[in-house]
């Protein structure tokens, strides 16, 4: 029991799982920071203020707190944004150049003429129709 559960543990998924929860607490960090302190702060200049403060009273005497979500949609919208522009942006870029410098591979495979199925390229009949190739 013992040796099997050594197993599953150094098994290459449940290492590269645990890899990426640690980088991706670590980088929640840094986006959140990025948001909070750069972003947000920025958005004074536009005018945009802290909406914790604004509510809404019911007849019944409840507060809604509206203020809280507006700023917890701001977040989000900051963070989305950062995300988008910062990282998958810049990503999409590096694997479309990645992409543009592979070479691409050669057809194993071409159309017969005659019935139109695809035979491999080094044939000489077409194993279908057995029409003769060119």
């Amino acid at each position: 029991m013992v040796r099997e559960f050594r197993d599953f543990i150094l098994r290459g998924n449940v290492i590269d799982l645990a890899v990426a929860v640690v980088i991706g607490g670590a980088f929640t960090l840094v986006v959140n920071s990025f948001v909070g302190d750069i972003l947000t702060p920025l958005l004074g200049l536009l005018g945009v203020r802290d909406f914790s403060e604004l509510t809404w009273e019911t007849p019944g005497g409840a507060i809604v707190a509206y203020g809280n979500f507006l700023n917890a949609l701001i977040a989000f919208l900051l963070v989305a944004a950062a995300l988008f522009f910062f990282v998958v942006r810049p990503m999409n870029a590096i694997a479309a150049r990645r992409a543009a410098q592979e070479p691409g591979e050669e057809p194993t495979t071409k159309a017969c003429a005659f019935c139109a199925t695809d035979i491999p390229i080094a044939a000489k009949r077409c194993p279908n129709c057995t029409s003769e190739l060119a």
